[in-house]
């Protein structure tokens, strides 16, 4: 397990979660922003973020969330959370981002059966000697 920005980030069966904090709120959504750019520069379109230990989430920490979302869709995949709490499953149903983002209630469901094109073979440099 590695930490990028501070959060820590695991690969598992093949998709890298990134397991989020108690608080995602404006102190520490840019970091949160930074883990899912770095996860997702690694041949990865489809990432995952734990937060069973998550209890608070700001504008800002939806909007990072979201914004992760449009990144991946746009490159093949999605972004899918791990959410326990029953405050954040509401925050989802009333901003209406538990029909844009997929919930799941444990890391095994959010790790299995992803489509084929969510785990997407790194990209040749330009100018790459193979």
């Amino acid at each position: 397990m590695s930490a990028v920005a501070g959060f820590p980030v695991a690969v598992i069966s093949g998709i890298p979660v990134i397991s989020a904090p108690f608080e995602i709120d404006i102190s520490n959504a840019d970091a949160l922003r930074a883990a899912l750019l770095s996860a997702g520069a690694h041949g990865h379109a489809t990432l995952v973020v734990d937060m069973t230990r998550t209890g608070f989430c700001d504008s800002m920490g939806l909007h990072v969330l979201v914004r992760g979302q449009q990144r991946a869709i746009a490159e093949g995949g999605e972004l899918r959370l791990v959410i326990r709490a029953p405050s954040l499953l509401r925050l989802f149903r009333a901003t209406g981002m538990d029909r844009s983002i997929p919930c799941f209630a444990t890391l095994t469901e959010a790790v299995s059966k992803l489509p084929a094109i969510a785990i997407r073979p790194p990209q040749r440099q330009a100018g790459a000697v193979t």
